[in-house]
């Protein structure tokens, strides 16, 4: 076990070594991850091992947790969402050997010169476990959302047919 992250590694190197990798990452460190998140404080932990299937099939590991704070759309205020995944990927030359991946192994092309940077795959992999639309569980709407609107609550002026205006503009 490794616990610097080499800014590019040989992936099928690391594969016939089995190799593995943990440690952290400061998310300050993920630019891109940094643009759609409210702060970037914080660290990724990481674990990332190599190695190949029953059938051959060359993969990585993927293991991260990361305390990730996003904006909830329902209050407009920051959260943490802790984020743990474990997912793992397929290494592949060419697009077409991804049809020959097992089952619940996603696809991850690998330059032709075998390069590979993991911490764009951790930052890759944190991305797309990001909810389109972060929502707080422990948030709750606003009064003026959840409230009945005054009329409503009156009773009076209102009948119980809503199309009894359209029958009086009629007559």
């Amino acid at each position: 076990m490794s616990v610097t992250l080499p800014e590019s590694v040989d992936a099928w190197r690391m594969v016939s070594a089995r190799r593995s990798f943990q440690g952290s990452l400061p998310i300050a460190a993920m630019q891109r991850l940094g643009g759609v998140l409210a702060d970037t404080t914080g660290e990724a932990r990481f674990e990332l091992d190599f190695g190949r299937d029953e059938f051959g099939t060359a993969y990585l590991d993927v293991r991260v947790q990361a305390p990730l704070t996003l904006i909830c759309q329902r209050s407009l205020e920051p959260f943490v969402l802790p984020v743990t995944l474990d997912s793992r990927l397929g290494l592949i030359r060419d697009e077409r050997e991804e049809s020959a991946l097992p089952p619940g192994s996603e696809p991850l092309l690998v330059a032709e010169d075998g390069k590979l940077s993991l911490a764009d795959v951790i930052e890759d992999e944190l991305l797309l476990v990001l909810p389109l639309v972060p929502v707080n569980p422990d948030s709750a709407l606003p009064d003026e959302v959840v409230a009945p609107p005054p009329e409503a609550t009156s009773g009076e002026g209102r009948s119980d047919n809503p199309f009894a205006i359209l029958r009086e503009l009629k007559k």
